[in-house]
C-alpha cells in the first residue's frame, strides 16, 4: 500500500495528507489512484464529519509529477485514464456533504490548483506561491482547473494565471479570493484545524448540506437549485438536533425582547 497519501481520523475529524515531500508532493499515477480511492471512502463514510487537507514538507502540490511522466513509457492515452481517475476523486471531495478545510504552504502549482481547491476553506501560510506552469511545458489545464479556478476568482484572474508564467503570492491570493485566510507559517497547522472543530461543534450536518448545496448548484438550473434548498431545509427542521437549535435561539430572543423592569 503506498504511504503517498496519509489518512488518519480522530473521531469525526478524518485528516488527508499528502506525502511525497521530496517530489513537492506532485502526483504521480500512483498517488493519483490513492487519491481517488481515498476521496471515495472518506465521502462516503457517515462516521466522519469535516475533513482537514494538508500537505508534508514545503509544499503543498507541486501539480502533476511531470518528472516521473517523463520517465516513463506512458502515452496521451495513459495520462488521459489517470486524469480521469484524479478527477473521480475531486469529484467526490467537491460534490460530498463533508466540509474540507486546506491547510496550504509553499508551492501550489498547475493541477496542484485543482487538488487545493477541492477543498470549500483554504487556509494559507504566508509562504503560500500559486502559480499555472501548464503552458511552460506545453499542457492545458486538467484537474479541475479550468473549472475551480475561474469559479474562485473570476475569468479574467483565472486567464491571467493561466495564460501567463505569473506567480502570486499569499497575500494577492487573499485578496483575490483563491484562498479564505492567510497566517503565519506556525499557525497554519492549529488554523486548519480549529476551522474543522468549528464545524464538528456546531451544526456540522447543516454546514455539509450548505457546502454540498453550493458546490452543487454551480452544476444545475436555477429551479433544481430551488427544489434541492426547499427539501433540504425541511430536512433538517425535522432533525432534534434543529429543533434544539431553533427552541433556544427563539427562548434566547424572547428574552433579549422581553420589557425591562424599571428599577
Amino acid at each position: 500500500m503506498s504511504d503517498s497519501i496519509l489518512v488518519t481520523r480522530e473521531g469525526p475529524l478524518a485528516r488527508v495528507t499528502f506525502n511525497r515531500p521530496a517530489s513537492l508532493n506532485a502526483m504521480d499515477f500512483e498517488m493519483g489512484t490513492l487519491w481517488r480511492d481515498i476521496a471515495h471512502e472518506v465521502t462516503g463514510d457517515a462516521s466522519v464529519g469535516a475533513v482537514i487537507l494538508d500537505a508534508a514538507g514545503p509544499a503543498f502540490c507541486a501539480g502533476g509529477d511531470v518528472v516521473a511522466m517523463a520517465g516513463a513509457p506512458a502515452g496521451g492515452e495513459d495520462v488521459t485514464a489517470m486524469a480521469h481517475v484524479i478527477h473521480e476523486g475531486i469529484r467526490d471531495w467537491v460534490l460530498s456533504d463533508k466540509p474540507i478545510v486546506a491547510a496550504v504552504q509553499g508551492a501550489v502549482a498547475g493541477g496542484g490548483l485543482g487538488l487545493m481547491l477541492s477543498a470549500d476553506y483554504i487556509v494559507a501560510s504566508e509562504s503560500a506561491k500559486f502559480v499555472s506552469k501548464y503552458a511552460n511545458i506545453g499542457l492545458t489545464p486538467d484537474l479541475g482547473v479550468s473549472t475551480l479556478l475561474p469559479a474562485a476568482i473570476g475569468q479574467r484572474r483565472a486567464l491571467a494565471l493561466l495564460l501567463q508564467d505569473r506567480t502570486i503570492d499569499a497575500e494577492t491570493a487573499l485578496d483575490w479570493g483563491l484562498v479564505a485566510e492567510v497566517v503565519a507559517p506556525g499557525e497554519l497547522a492549529a488554523r486548519a484545524e480549529a476551522v474543522a472543530r468549528f464545524w464538528l461543534d456546531n451544526a456540522t450536518a447543516a454546514f455539509g448540506q450548505a457546502k454540498r448545496l453550493v458546490r452543487v448548484g454551480a452544476h444545475r438550473s436555477f429551479e433544481e437549485n430551488l427544489a434541492d434548498e426547499a427539501a433540504s431545509i425541511g430536512a433538517r427542521f425535522d432533525t432534534e438536533e434543529s429543533k434544539l437549535r431553533i427552541a433556544a435561539f427563539a427562548a434566547a430572543s424572547r428574552k433579549q425582547s422581553a420589557p425591562k423592569e424599571n428599577a
